[in-house]
């Protein structure tokens, strides 16, 4: 019967106590006797990631071997497992069971070094997939790789020449005046996109700002209704709306349109819509019954509806809101439609005052559209007399083209 041995467990050990397996890469070793192993560690143990890194190395009168638990040389399978090794007593014929760690021993030549590079770890994804069509690709594939390659090429010339052509026109012109030109350009802009359509080429001041993209003629339709009842009331109505802060824009047309026929229809209509504009300019949330109270159609609330308002969420629902650019093209709209009911002539005081915005804010969307400005001829009045001067815009054609100013405000001297 062959002899029986019992296993005892070593308990807790530390690094220093693990043993070592050694594996050599080029075949066995017939006489381990004749080899010198040595065990280096890393000097830093407070270090959690180096106090376990060893290397071992074995000499012999031919031939050295090294090898690492760590690095690229270093086995996968140390931080994947984990090995025990059993040592026999014969004596007391108990195994102790160790802790192992392996080491695969590589030979090194003396006086040679490692013609291997390390992985360039700065390589994109990109360029060792180039490196492998390189090596391995088919004719297809390199075929594809010269040609993006040539490309490349193509456009870092070209962004070369891009940034000397912008060198040059910096130390020209200077980069203020640049920075002037582009926000010139990007004001202008902002502003266009919020100007009703427009035929700068047309021949006729009425074709500059087409009625027909204001109001179309089945939206003019659909006004009749609401405009027959605006233009029913009375002088005694239409003051009342002025002493409660109505419109004064529409009261003024109300007051001076023909007294009959398709002009007076059209006026009211025109009237009837201009105060829907100016009653959106001054909310800031667009409600689906706006207008109800007054007779608004469908149609209209739908065009406002669109025209008009941007989508935004508040706590959790979506909104139509009437931000401040489209304030802007409101005003812009509401400006044209007075044109073409103050034959191609708006006054721009009653505008801005209706809308509820500067003055200042009024010139600079007319002068966004071209529009010729008239300053009001000064006079002599009584001391007494109450003035009031009134801003006008017209069409001209061609259209007026404005210099974009900026205004720097000089700060007050403190004494």
């Amino acid at each position: 019967m062959a002899a029986s041995c019992t296993l005892v467990c070593c308990g807790e050990e530390t690094e220093s106590d693990k043993a070592a397996i050694v594996r050599f890469s080029n075949g066995g070793v017939s006489n381990a006797d004749n080899l010198d192993f040595s065990m280096y560690k890393n000097t830093d143990e407070k270090n959690p990631r180096k106090k376990s890194r060893r290397i071992m190395v074995a000499e012999s009168d031919r031939l050295s071997y090294v090898g690492q638990n760590f690095g690229a040389g270093s086995l996968k399978c140390n931080s994947l497992c984990k090995y025990y090794v059993g040592v026999l007593n014969n004596q007391t014929m108990q195994m102790e069971v160790h802790n192992a760690v392996l080491f695969n021993m590589l030979p090194v030549i003396p006086g040679e070094t490692s013609t291997a590079t390390p992985q360039n770890t700065t390589q994109s994804y990109r360029d060792k997939v180039d490196l492998l069509i390189e090596a391995f690709g088919t004719n297809k594939q390199k075929r594809a790789l010269a040609s993006r390659r040539l490309n490349q090429v193509g456009s870092n010339a070209l962004q070369n020449a891009v940034a000397k052509a912008a060198t040059s026109v910096i130390d020209k012109k200077g980069l203020a005046a640049l920075q002037q030109e582009v926000a010139e350009t990007e004001s202008q802009e902002a502003l266009a996109s919020h100007v009703p359509p427009c035929n700068p080429n047309a021949d006729k001041r009425e074709d500059v700002y087409p009625f027909d993209e204001l109001l179309s003629p089945v939206e003019l339709a659909a006004l009749e209704e609401p405009g027959s009842k605006m233009a029913a009331l009375t002088l005694a109505e239409l003051q009342k709306m002025r002493d409660e802060g109505g419109s004064l824009s529409v009261v003024k047309h109300l007051e001076n349109m023909a007294t009959a026929g398709e002009a007076r229809e059209r006026t009211a209509c025109c009237a009837f819509y201009l105060s829907l504009l100016l009653k959106l300019a001054r909310q800031k949330n667009f409600q689906r019954k706006f207008g109800h109270d007054q007779g608004c159609p469908r149609i209209i609330q739908n065009k406002l509806f669109k025209t008009f308002t941007v989508e935004t969420f508040n706590n959790g629902r979506v909104q139509n809101i009437v931000s401040t650019s489209m304030r802007t093209k409101l005003a812009a709209y509401s400006l044209a439609l007075l044109l073409h009911m103050g034959h191609m002539t708006a006054d721009l005081s009653l505008l801005h005052r209706d809308l509820g915005i500067t003055e200042a804010k009024v010139i600079e969307v007319a002068k966004s559209m071209g529009l010729c400005l008239i300053k009001p001829a000064r006079a002599k009045v009584d001391k007494a007399s109450l003035r009031d001067d009134h801003r006008q815009a017209t069409v001209v054609l061609p259209l007026v083209k404005y210099d974009q100013f900026i205004e720097r405000r000089k700060r007050k001297k403190m004494h």
